[in-house]
C-alpha cells in the first residue's frame, strides 16, 4: 500500500479518536493520516491518536492538520519532510477552531498534561 493517499479526504475536523472517546478528550495539535485521512492528535497531545493510528493501520506518514504547516513526518524513519503532494481538502482544521481545542473541553492547566 501506499503510504499516501492525495485523493484520501480528512476524517473530520478534530482528532477522531478524541471525539469517540467516553469521556471526549481533547487535542494540542492535530495530524491527518497521508494514507486514509484519519485525523488524530499529535505525540504532545496526552493520547497521542495519531501515532498510535500510524501503528495499528500499519500508515506511517502523516501530514500536519494545523492552518499554515504543509509539513508531513514518516514515523517509521523519524524523517520529516517540508511539503509533498496536495492532499484532498481541506488542507487543516477550521482556522476558528482553538489549539489546543477543542474549545470547552482543555483543562485549565493543559499545558502540565503535554507531553513533551
Amino acid at each position: 500500500m501506499d503510504p499516501i493517499d492525495p485523493a484520501a479526504a480528512p476524517s473530520g475536523t478534530g482528532c477522531a479518536d478524541c471525539e469517540a472517546a467516553s469521556p471526549q478528550g481533547w487535542w494540542f495539535h492535530l495530524r491527518r493520516c497521508a494514507a486514509c485521512g484519519h485525523v488524530g492528535c499529535c505525540d504532545s497531545s496526552p493520547a497521542q491518536h495519531a501515532r498510535a493510528h500510524a501503528a495499528a493501520a500499519g500508515h506511517p506518514v502523516i501530514r500536519s492538520y494545523e492552518p499554515g504547516e504543509e509539513w508531513f513526518y514518516d514515523f517509521t524513519t523519524g524523517t520529516t519532510y517540508e511539503r509533498g503532494p496536495d492532499l484532498a481538502p481541506p488542507q487543516h482544521h477550521p482556522v476558528d477552531q482553538p489549539a489546543p481545542g477543542p474549545a470547552g473541553r482543555v483543562p485549565a492547566r493543559w499545558r502540565t498534561l503535554l507531553h513533551r
